[in-house]
């Protein structure tokens, strides 16, 4: 039996022990998947009463790829940013507010009681279509969706 399991690595015909990915980027370098190269293009929402959350509605992210979203709320109103689901699909690197960095382990909502900016940088990493939005909205503009890819 050993000779027969030796000779079957010998000529190749097992299937390789491991297997690797590609990388995201030719050297991640020290930083692994925060490295610039494994940066995404930043994204901006604006929290404004009665003005659509984005221009853009709808962003398409790599799965293993690094993002900046910052959320700036022009304190015309007290509002929330939703999206349980959305947040779940990250791994989330930190949140930045007024120069202090939070580095939750879990996030539902971040709400504005006045005018300011909240940065979050995460890793995309839940393929699918995840959603933000505005609680208790129900208009598209009032929405974001983030589709991982």
């Amino acid at each position: 039996m050993k000779s027969i399991c030796a000779a079957v690595l010998l000529t190749g015909l097992a299937a390789p022990m491991t297997a690797s990915a590609a990388p995201l980027c030719d050297n991640l370098g020290f930083a692994g998947l925060l490295a610039a190269c494994n940066r995404g293009e930043p994204i901006e929402l604006t929290l404004a009463s009665g003005k659509p959350l984005s221009e853009k509605g709808t962003y398409t992210l790599q799965s293993g790829a690094y993002y900046k979203l910052m959320i700036t709320a022009d304190g015309s109103a007290e509002l929330a940013i939703s999206g349980p689901d959305f947040f779940r699909a990250i791994w989330m690197n930190e949140i930045v507010i007024n120069q202090i960095e939070v580095r939750p382990m879990a996030v539902d909502s971040l709400e504005f009681d006045a005018a300011g900016t909240a940065e979050l940088s995460f890793v995309a990493i839940k393929p699918g279509s995840h959603v933000l939005r505005i609680p208790g909205s129900t208009g598209d503009s009032q929405k974001v969706t983030f589709n991982i890819q």
